[in-house]
């Protein structure tokens, strides 16, 4: 399934604009919604609320079609804390019930038991429906869902060609479980759109990113061969490189890709996606190509991580 990530409505980082914000979001959502596209991410950090206000607003008529995911930033993740940043999530919405409310990041010095519990007042008192996480491990997944004593529906991660550790536990654990990985950053923020080289790097927010290690000329040489398999299985498709690097990751069961879209052209392309059926060979191909980033791009995140 294809979702939107909203992270660029409203956030100066991403250097699109007033007018992009004022106007285009709302004809990117709308248009999303007339495509079948029916889950929109958001958070509360991202523009310092302004992008949870421009997409409450652009799905103010449509609410009941959409599905709406925030998260909650955890400096300091209390019970009252939660409740309160949630209150105010929903209030930015402008909706009555928050469809996924997630922990942004693990907050280690607070333990999950404290955390969920405001989530859990959240939920019974019928401000969010269903509580999600980011960014945890396997480990600190099945922790909060236990300190929670439910279900917690979602783990959004990075995952995408480059990074793929979600497919060795998180992914498997949600089939066998009935729940669900949201995969931000499915295309590594354009990186695997096919426009970027060695000789051709991205520039502003995309090369600054820490959580892009392969936005380096470096990196990007020792990821030729990934964007060479991504060429040539999406010639064979008639597709984009783009479109074949979210069919990859929609490959993979109980995942919802949520790409971001900067205008209303990219969001159509991104759905496009969603009914390009890889084959074997394809994913083999594109699976294999793995072994040529082991030590450069893959071994950036992994430092990253830890």
């Amino acid at each position: 399934m294809i979702g939107l990530g909203t992270w660029q409505f409203g956030s100066r980082e991403w250097g699109y604009g007033s007018a992009y914000d004022n106007h285009e979001a709302e004809k990117i959502v709308h248009r999303a919604l007339e495509l079948g596209i029916n889950v929109f991410d958001t958070a509360e950090m991202y523009g310092r609320g302004r992008s949870e206000k421009i997409l409450g607003r652009a799905l103010s008529g449509d609410r009941e079609k959409a599905f709406i995911a925030t998260k909650f930033f955890p400096i300091l993740p209390l019970p009252k804390t939660v409740v309160s940043h949630g209150h105010r999530s929903r209030d930015r919405l402008g909706i009555d019930v928050i469809d996924l409310y997630q922990l942004h990041w693990p907050h280690p010095p607070v333990p999950a038991s404290s955390t969920m519990r405001g989530m859990r007042t959240l939920q019974d008192s019928g401000v969010i429906n269903h509580v999600g996480i980011s960014n945890h491990s396997l480990a600190r997944w099945r922790k909060a869902e236990t300190a929670l004593g439910r279900p917690i529906l979602s783990n959004q991660v990075q995952f995408n060609l480059v990074n793929r550790r979600a497919a060795t536990d998180l992914v498997p654990f949600a089939e066998a479980n009935g729940r669900i990985v949201m995969a931000y950053s499915p295309l590594a923020q354009g990186l695997l759109s096919g426009k970027y080289t060695s000789s051709n790097p991205p520039k502003g927010f995309r090369s600054r990113n820490p959580a892009n290690p392969l936005a380096s000329t470096r990196n990007l040489e020792r990821a030729a061969p990934l964007f060479e398999a991504l060429g040539d299985v999406a010639g064979r498709h008639g597709a984009t490189p783009a479109q074949v690097a979210l069919a990859w990751v929609l490959s993979h069961s109980n995942v919802i890709a949520i790409p971001g879209a900067r205008t209303v052209e990219q969001l159509e392309m991104n759905a496009a996606a969603g009914d390009l059926e890889l084959t074997e060979d394809d994913l083999e191909r594109l699976t294999s190509d793995r072994l040529h980033l082991r030590r450069g791009v893959l071994g950036a995140i992994e430092t990253l991580r830890r």
